[in-house]
């Protein structure tokens, strides 16, 4: 089961309409002419396009575990607990994704202001 956010949606509307909704391939190759090959790419072929696009947009540095790497913050920044996204990136240990984890001491500040820390006094008369 993969569930897909709205960019997302819309990026597997198109995906639909050039290849049908089918089962298949999430991601295929174009060959040179434009034409959409419905097979899976390989790891390396993932890479290179990867690659490519990322010297496109001058992006000095970008592979497909970078892409891994980086959703794993963006979804504990964005509130989902530690459990979910381990279960999202497919990592058998909690630890596994916690070293993921790059949020730094606003995030522990932020965490901390949830907590309701009753305090009273007596003042003597």
């Amino acid at each position: 089961m993969v569930y897909v956010p709205q960019g997302g949606r819309a990026s597997m509307s198109a995906r639909i309409e050039v290849c049908g909704d089918g089962a298949g391939p999430l991601v295929c190759p174009v060959n040179k002419g434009g034409r959409v090959d419905l097979r899976h790419m390989t790891g390396q072929s993932v890479r290179k396009a990867l690659v490519k696009r990322a010297t496109e947009a001058s992006v000095s540095e970008l592979s497909p575990h970078h892409l891994r790497r980086s959703f794993v913050p963006h979804l504990l920044d964005a509130g989902a607990d530690l459990a979910t996204v381990q279960e999202i990136a497919g990592h058998a240990s909690v630890t596994t994704t916690a070293r993921y984890d790059r949020r730094g001491e606003g995030a522990k500040q932020k965490a901390a202001e949830l907590l309701n820390v009753p305090f009273w006094t007596t003042k003597k008369k």
